[in-house]
């Protein structure tokens, strides 16, 4: 039976690949697994069927065979480990890859994320002038310690992709191409090209902006 996954009915990420089934359909798409998905509306998130796979009312959700998971660092994983193709075989290899999926959730994504919507929901405060360069700055020391750890490696773990390379480039990505941010470490920008590159990566995408372009036509 093959998994079936919950997308926004309606993505606010406007068919940018940033929401974050776009990280579960890009690990499917990598091993090769077909699945299902299933679109929920804002509404539905927060009703009881819903919460009762996602306790917090969000997206993606996975479910396969009486499994039922939430939490994309969870989701990948899982992926990875009952599929070959993600992890490698190599006992610490495998440790370390699995080591920069929550480096790519932990350590990078909440500083990006704090970044992001202070942008957005906080551009009108009158603390923002003052808080905002803070949150660059911490922005910019996890960049450049990254780009630093890369090197001119292809890859984290050096020439091999893995779901640590999968998770740290979605999360890259929501800077943006054109952030300051990220221009100030081309190493970075050529990495998130390369995982950009990948087929499985851009299947992923294309299954992604489907939905937006259907929701769009159907107003």
């Amino acid at each position: 039976m093959q998994p079936t996954i919950t997308a926004f009915e309606r993505s606010p990420d406007r068919g940018r690949g940033l929401a974050r089934d776009m990280r579960v359909r890009w690990a499917l798409e990598e091993v090769g697994q077909p699945y299902g998905v299933r679109l929920v509306s804002f509404a539905a998130m927060k009703a009881p069927a819903h919460r009762a796979l996602h306790p917090f009312g969000q997206i993606p959700t996975y479910e396969q065979d009486g499994l039922a998971l939430f939490e994309t660092g969870a989701i990948v994983l899982h992926i990875a480990e009952t599929h070959a193709g993600m992890l490698p075989a190599e006992a610490h290899a495998r440790s370390r890859a699995i080591m920069w999926m929550f480096a790519a959730l932990n350590t990078l994504e909440p500083p990006i994320v704090e970044w992001g919507a202070a942008r957005i929901l906080e551009h009108d405060k009158p603390w923002y002038a003052q808080r905002q360069p803070m949150l660059e700055d911490r922005v910019r020391t996890r960049l450049a310690e990254l780009a630093q750890r890369l090197g001119e490696a292809d890859w984290l773990d050096g020439n091999a992709f893995s779901a640590g390379d999968l998770l740290m480039v979605t999360v890259l990505r929501r800077l943006g191409d054109a952030s300051p941010l990220l221009q100030e470490q081309p190493s970075l920008l050529a990495y998130i090209a390369r995982g950009e590159a990948r087929p499985a990566y851009q299947r992923a995408f294309a299954d992604q902006l489907a939905v937006f372009t259907a929701s769009q036509s159907a107003g």
